[in-house]
C-alpha cells in the first residue's frame, strides 16, 4: 500500500470511528471535541482528525464556532423532519414495488430477525443494528436494497435521535410494529403495509418532542445558541 493510500485509509478509519461515537451517543450532542485528545485516544496523528471532523461538519454533525472551538452538534429537529421525509418517501414507494412472488430466503431473514428484535435483554445498540437491518431487508425484498445507502448517509441527525428515544421507550413496542408491517406485506396488502410503515416511522417526532421538552440542551435551538468560554466551555 502506498503511502497516499495508507493516509486515504487511516482518515477513512477516523473518519467512520468519529461518526460512529456521534451517532451512537458515545459523543454526545453539545460535547466539546479536542483535536489533540481525539487523536491521543485513536493513537493516530492530529490530521487524520482534523480531516475527519471537516467531514462531520459537512454532514452537520459537527460545528466550528471560531475562538471558542469544535463541538458535536446538538440535534436539530428540522434535519430531523428532512432525513424522515426522505426515508419515509424512499420506503413508502418501495412498498409499492414489492413483486408478486416475495424471494423466501429474504422472508426467512425477515422472519429471523424479528424473532431477534423480540429477545430480551437486547442494548439500545442491539435492537438498533436489527431494525436497520429490518427495513434493509424490506428494500432488499423490493429490488430497492442499493437505496438504503443514500437513506443512511442523510439521517445523523434522526439516528441520533431514535436512539434518545430508545434510552427512554422499550423497544418492544417498535419490535411489534415491524411485525405487523411484515405481516401486511407477506399478506399483499400494501395499503396495510405503507400505513404500518408510515405510523412507524413517524413516531420519532413524538421522542423527539417529550426529550426536547424534558432536556432542551440536546437539541439545538431556534435562536442558533453559540457556546461561551468562561473557566470552562458551557452553552447559552
Amino acid at each position: 500500500m502506498t503511502r497516499t493510500n495508507s493516509r486515504r485509509t487511516s482518515r477513512r478509519a477516523v473518519y467512520e470511528t468519529l461518526r460512529r461515537k456521534v451517532l451512537t451517543l458515545e459523543l454526545p450532542p453539545g460535547a466539546a471535541l479536542s483535536e489533540n485528545e481525539l487523536a491521543a485516544s485513536l493513537g493516530v496523528s492530529r490530521t487524520p482528525v482534523r480531516e475527519s471532523l471537516i467531514l462531520l461538519v459537512e454532514e452537520g454533525l459537527v460545528q466550528v464556532f471560531p475562538q471558542v472551538g469544535s463541538f458535536v452538534s446538538r440535534v436539530d429537529p428540522d434535519r430531523v423532519a428532512d432525513a424522515q421525509f426522505l426515508r419515509e418517501a424512499v420506503e413508502l414507494a418501495s412498498l409499492e414495488d414489492l413483486p408478486a412472488e416475495l424471494d423466501p430466503e429474504l422472508v426467512a431473514e425477515l422472519r429471523r430477525n424479528l424473532d431477534e428484535q423480540h429477545r430480551p435483554g437486547l442494548t439500545v445498540e442491539d435492537f438498533f443494528a436489527l431494525d436497520e437491518e429490518f427495513h434493509h431487508g424490506l428494500l432488499r425484498l423490493a429490488g430497492h436494497g442499493r437505496a438504503w445507502a443514500t437513506v443512511v448517509s442523510a439521517k445523523g441527525h434522526l439516528d441520533r435521535a431514535r436512539r434518545l428515544g430508545l434510552q427512554e421507550t422499550p423497544p418492544e413496542g417498535f419490535a411489534d410494529q415491524h411485525v405487523e408491517i411484515l405481516q401486511a406485506v407477506l399478506s399483499g396488502d400494501v395499503a396495510g403495509a405503507r400505513a404500518a410503515m408510515r405510523t412507524h416511522l413517524r413516531a420519532v417526532f413524538d421522542d423527539v418532542e417529550a426529550i426536547r421538552e424534558r432536556s432542551p440542551e440536546l437539541f439545538a435551538s431556534a435562536s442558533g445558541a453559540v457556546p461561551v468560554r468562561r473557566n470552562v466551555v458551557v452553552w447559552e
